[in-house]
């Protein structure tokens, strides 16, 4: 049976179990769009900006495992994609992004809408392509799918020409496929599983340093009886946060330049640093040259170009982390470590993790501590900036609660997006996100979407009047020059402002009747006492968003800190050093 390639598109889907379509048409996609309508099984999102929309297919993918699928028109509908994919990319998140594109016979000569969408994203991407014949439709569908997922998961762009969703042919889709030069290994070598075991049995301060590929992997439960069988303390990036409890006695905390002091000295001190799923970029190992010095790097990661690229490791392991773990606890013997565990509690007892400000107003700390509280059942997004600094500091991960942040790109607009894809994919899980009152203005069009599709996420938004990251940095090693990075600025100010006072002028936008203005709940939160009533009552809202403006100190910083250059050891603890 002949059907268009259109129709295929829409039967590859189906085959390959799409339940949700993050779309938005336009003229060189309207054939795909028109084999899409009424398809039942096959929910089709329109979000309201396609940078929107794949944010937003990031958040279902990462929230539930599944291959996140993206489809727009070409021009500025593919382009309008490229952060999405940059962003997803980095963070190894799984998509399937589609695009349209002008006929192949108008393809090289600047037709209307027409960008070379596989050259831009073929940097930024695990795979691009353009279908140029509709007898390789299926197979390029099904081979996305497989690359997207398999391995090291990223993000994959197929471009689609007007002419292939037309024309005629063949109806079959293949149950699989094989890929020539592609060929992901995901066991390990048995061999260095045992001189990783030698290594441990010689330590004294070992310690775990677990990335995002935990997570990835969904190895946390394996990943927590390991720790537990082994005796040795946990310490994880930012995107591997959650890869065991937050709340488990082996747990240090965060590793990097915004870090806590016991997780930055652990490893610094440690001999045996065992590294799962990490990439050892420059956000976790300050001075590369002094970076766990005294240690032995063990290093197990998926990818084998990312093994001895940013730090050279002692023992490479190429494989899935699951499949490591897995060898690991079969093969692993009780360890003691104590003494060793002792000496971190008693670092984290003297630096504990706090924010500078200690008034009874609202801060950071407040809030997350009660989100802790009540929310046992949730996703928490993030944005990017001090938001998701003090977020990935003090949030509480549990089995029942995962957070989802732009880690590679650190992407301003990640947060209300990616949030609600998380609810989609989890309508019986409370979603909310933690947004600056900056990078929540990148994609608030997507109010809208959240409306219209009943989905009662809490946005939480941290509003301190600034681009607060970048003016932290200005304040502590520019002089506080604060450059372009107060959003209460008026034409009428100074120029070289740098003092924030009641004389400033009013905020623009007001949140709270911008809120109202797309039909959501609104809260504005001034006062400590109030925190808890509001979250109460966002969780308490059904089908409809809840939108609360929390006003925070405008000069609130993120401690510790380590200032550029230096090693991990060297930090900043509001305002005197650790």
């Amino acid at each position: 049976m002949e059907i268009t390639g259109a129709e295929l598109f829409v039967k590859a889907l189906l085959a390959e179990n799409v339940d949700t379509l993050f779309a938005y048409p336009g003229g060189q996609a309207i054939d795909l769009f028109h084999a899409l309508y009424g398809v039942e099984g096959l929910d089709v999102i329109l979000p309201r900006h396609e940078q929107g929309l794949i944010h937003a297919a990031d958040g279902y993918a990462r929230s539930t495992g599944k291959v996140g699928v993206c489809l727009v028109t070409s021009g500025p509908g593919a382009t309008n994609l490229v952060t999405g994919i940059a962003t997803a990319n980095y963070d190894s998140v799984p998509l399937v992004c589609f695009t349209g594109q002008v006929p192949t016979h108008l393809i090289g000569n600047d037709a209307f809408q027409e960008v070379d969408i596989v050259g831009i994203t073929r940097s930024i991407s695990k795979y691009a392509v353009t279908v140029r014949r509709r007898e390789d439709l299926a197979a390029t569908i099904r081979k996305a799918f497989y690359i997207a997922s398999s391995g090291k998961p990223g993000v994959v762009v197929v471009d689609l020409p007007k002419d292939i969703q037309q024309t005629l042919g063949s109806d079959m889709y293949p149950q699989s496929v094989m890929v020539r030069g592609y060929k992901p290994n995901t066991a390990v070598h048995m061999g260095q599983i045992k001189k990783s075991l030698d290594c441990l049995q010689r330590a004294n301060r070992p310690v775990f340093l677990l990335g995002g590929g935990i997570n990835i992997a969904r190895a946390n439960k394996e990943m927590t009886a390991l720790a537990e069988k082994m005796g040795i303390p946990v310490v994880t990036t930012i995107m591997g946060k959650g890869a065991i409890p937050n709340n488990h006695p082996l747990y240090v905390g965060n590793l990097g330049i915004h870090g806590s002091y016991a997780a930055n000295k652990a490893v610094s001190e440690c001999d045996v640093l065992f590294s799962i799923g990490v990439r050892f970029n420059d956000r976790i190992t300050g001075k590369v040259s002094e970076f766990a010095k005294k240690a032995t790097i063990i290093h197990v990661d998926i990818d084998p170009a990312s093994i001895s690229r940013n730090i050279v490791v002692d023992i490479p392991m190429v494989g899935d982390a699951k499949n490591a773990i897995a060898a690991l606890l079969e093969k692993a013997p009780d360890f003691d470590f104590a003494q060793w565990r002792k000496q971190i509690m008693e670092w984290n007892r003297q630096h504990p993790l706090e924010t500078e400000l200690h008034s009874g107003g609202v801060t950071p700390l407040a809030i997350i501590q009660k989100i802790n509280q009540i929310f046992s059942n949730a996703i928490i997004t993030t944005d990017v900036g001090q938001n998701q600094l003090w977020t990935t500091q003090f949030l509480e991960l549990t089995a029942q609660k995962q957070m989802l942040t732009s880690g590679g790109l650190g992407t301003m607009g990640y947060g209300l997006p990616a949030a609600l894809g998380a609810q989609l994919g989890n309508p019986d899980k409370d979603v909310i996100t933690i947004c600056g009152d900056g990078g929540i203005q990148m994609n608030i069009q997507e109010m809208a979407t959240a409306m219209v599709y009943e989905l009662p996420v809490i946005v939480c938004i941290l509003n301190n009047g600034y681009l607060g990251n970048v003016r932290q940095w200005q304040e502590m090693f520019f002089d506080k020059r604060y450059s372009s990075t107060c959003l209460r600025y008026r034409r009428s100010c100074s120029a070289t402002c740098n003092t924030p006072s009641a004389a400033c002028p009013e905020y623009t936008p007001d949140f709270i009747r911008l809120a109202e203005s797309y039909g959501a709940k609104a809260i504005r939160v001034q006062y400590r006492e109030e925190i808890e009533n509001a979250l109460l009552e966002a969780k308490n809202t059904k089908k409809t968003p809840t939108v609360i403006e929390f006003i925070i100190e405008r000069e609130e910083n993120v401690f510790p800190i380590v200032p550029p250059g230096n090693p991990l050891s060297d930090m900043i603890m509001g305002g005197k050093e650790g």
